[in-house]
């Protein structure tokens, strides 16, 4: 019996660098497009990974659309490119009023979170609605970190090991709780819907940056261990020459290395190490495992484009100008991986699960 394919998609995280990644799947798209496949992202993979604003990409593409069409996702292409090149210049405005009103309350309001977390949570609830992951279009895992039971936690529908159903969660909440970046926005508040108790979260970037690995182990959980597995890994570029000097350094003290106006240097340097040693380890475990293929890709930025929220008009186009690099130097990979994926969605063998609306609404 010939082995089933299963293709696993895994996008890092990286704040306003998500528009690389994104711009990657609109290549791929528009080569499956050409070979007549306009089938969603969400009846191509199989399972989606993503960390912080690869989180935000993966439930865009795998929730169901709030108040549209049966197997509609709440978010195209298009509609995440909108986000990241207009609304989320909203989302990472700096404003000396709102800091100021924070030190009626609070004292120490100007050591206060970078942004307000508030227009970025009214975004998500009119994409997501009040829908749950249990009712995904595709597998699903987000990664984040509960901040008050001290864990890490992988919200996701697929599994658990012991083959029970893993904890629900509200997917706008999911995704606030991915993007909870520690100094840039305050921790989430989330409800867990199968434990009926609140939890504090924050980004799972704390921990995983690139979450291959991660998607992989979800893959195992559901049984897929003998299958033919391909993983894309889309990272969202790195800026090998952005150099933090030891003389620099020798000053900062702990607010010194939390402080945004610097690119906050320690998650800088936890997300960069960990992205590396995840894409390492990952390339090395795979090769030796012969039913996996493992396909990444990233680029390498300029010093002054790493920082996650730079969402200024220019960057973007710098932004735009990394993912057409990755794109012209893998035209070809990218065709084959097309033509592979064309396979696999005629021939039916995509695996969504059965949707659950116990807690949509």
């Amino acid at each position: 019996m010939a082995q089933k394919k299963r293709f696993i998609l895994s996008i890092d995280g990286g704040g306003i660098r998500g528009l690389i990644p994104l711009r990657v799947l609109e290549s791929l798209a528009c080569r499956l497009g050409q070979r007549g496949v306009t089938a969603p992202m969400h009846r191509i993979f199989d399972l989606m990974a993503g960390t912080s604003t690869g989180g935000l990409i993966a439930a865009g593409l795998s929730a169901p659309r709030p108040g549209g069409a049966t197997g509609e996702a709440a978010a195209t292409i298009d509609e995440l490119k909108v986000f990241f090149e207009r609304e989320a210049r909203e989302i990472f405005k700096r404003s000396i009023g709102d800091r100021l009103a924070r030190t009626v309350t609070n004292p120490l309001g100007f050591l206060d979170e970078a942004y307000d977390v508030r227009p970025l949570e009214k975004i998500l609830k009119e994409r997501f609605g009040w829908t749950s992951m249990a009712s995904g279009l595709t597998r699903l895992v987000l990664p984040a970190y509960d901040i008050e039971r001290r864990r890490a936690v992988f919200m996701t529908n697929g599994l658990e090991e012991n083959g029970s159903r893993p904890d629900d969660y509200y997917f706008w909440q999911a995704v606030r709780a991915a993007t909870a970046t520690p100094a840039y926005f305050e921790p989430a508040r989330v409800e867990n819907l199968s434990r009926k108790r609140d939890e504090a979260m924050v980004d799972g970037g704390v921990y995983m940056h690139d979450p291959a690995i991660a998607a992989y182990l979800e893959a195992r959980k559901l049984g897929w261990n003998e299958d033919d597995i391909t993983i894309l890994s889309l990272g969202t570029g790195k800026a090998p020459e952005r150099a933090f000097a030891y003389e620099d350094a020798l000053g900062w003290g702990a607010l010194g290395w939390m402080q945004p106006s610097r690119g906050v240097p320690l998650l800088s340097i936890l997300a960069d190490g960990q992205a590396q040693t995840a894409a390492y380890q990952a390339r090395h475990l795979f090769t030796d495992l012969p039913n996996v293929t493992y396909l990444r890709f990233d680029a390498e930025l300029a010093a002054d484009a790493e920082d996650m929220d730079n969402a200024r008009p220019g960057n973007i186009i710098t932004l735009n100008g990394a993912a057409d690099r990755i794109i012209r130097d893998n035209t070809v990979l990218l065709d084959e991986i097309a033509e592979v994926l064309k396979v696999h969605v005629e021939s039916g063998e995509s695996d969504a699960p059965e949707p659950n609306l116990v807690h949509a609404a």
